[in-house]
């Protein structure tokens, strides 16, 4: 069964506690178990599905970093 948009937000939703830090520093442990290997297919299957979850939450931070910079910089000088 194919995953939707609905699930994808409420998996990202779910992890929404996570910091960037928090979802970067898991995300580079995925990847660093993924390409050491020695897991099997389910398990690696698994980490698969994790690491994008977590690329998912970090992209999302950093999406909202990037709109407030940009509203700050939209702003005229001395409005903040």
């Amino acid at each position: 069964m194919a995953k939707t948009d609905e699930d994808e937000d409420a998996v990202v939703s779910g992890d929404a506690a996570l910091g960037y830090e928090q979802a970067r520093d898991e995300l580079i442990d995925v990847v660093r178990r993924l390409e050491a290997g020695g897991t099997s297919l389910e398990e690696s299957l698994a980490l698969w599905e994790r690491g994008e979850e977590l690329a998912k939450v970090c992209r999302r931070w950093l999406e909202g970093a990037r709109a407030r910079l940009d509203a700050a910089l939209a702003e005229p000088a001395g409005e903040s």
